[in-house]
């Protein structure tokens, strides 16, 4: 079709824009790590419910879900708290990873997250574990999470997700898992999340 086609209206410069912006969000998305935990309340429902949240977030694509792992609290004394539910959630995402941060936030202060003491009890975590390829020392977001490496709760539902993934500027999931063990963290075959629709 020729450009002198008199049938041929220029599209305004305003509805360009728009276009080329819509489609930045729905084009190129991002492949993003979620860590999710709970020991308090129903921490299977909980677990659900964040991943239930986060695919309702618009932007974002829940990928993968983990096996449910039952973990020892991290940092407190044996017993003195409720065993974790542990997940990892593989998404895809438009977001930048400070909007994702945002609305991981979002999602536990909905589930009444408390967060008055340093490792204490939660109904719900949501961390960014890691976003692309990304290495950043920002303190408000640290990309990758910088204790991921050495947490088999997270190590152990990732490699379960994405055997071939690897913790930005650390290595290997599989060989950091190699070197951290999987103590202390126990599939629940009897428990089952489920990938949102």
């Amino acid at each position: 079709m020729s450009s002198s086609d008199p049938t041929v209206q220029p599209v305004p410069a305003s509805v360009v824009e728009q276009v080329d912006a819509a489609d930045v969000t729905l084009s190129n998305p991002k492949r993003a790590v979620i860590s999710l935990g709970s020991n308090l309340g129903n921490r299977l429902e909980t677990l659900q419910g964040a991943i239930d949240a986060l695919e309702d977030t618009p932007g974002l694509r829940v990928k993968a879900v983990s096996p449910v792992y039952e973990t020892d609290p991290w940092g407190v004394d044996p017993g003195t708290q409720a065993t974790y539910f542990n997940a990892v959630v593989l998404i895809k995402t438009t977001l930048p990873p400070s909007s994702l941060l945002e609305r991981g936030h979002a999602i536990e202060e909905a589930f009444e997250r408390v967060r008055d003491e340093r490792w204490g009890p939660r109904t719900i975590d949501v961390d960014i574990v890691a976003y692309q390829d990304v290495v950043s020392d920002d303190p408000r977001l640290t990309l990758p999470h910088p204790r991921a490496h050495e947490r088999a709760f997270v190590l152990v539902p990732w490699n379960d997700v994405d055997p071939q993934a690897e913790v930005p500027g650390r290595g290997t999931v599989a060989g950091l898992l190699a070197t951290v063990g999987q103590e202390g963290v126990r599939v629940r075959v009897d428990l089952e999340l489920r990938l949102p629709e």
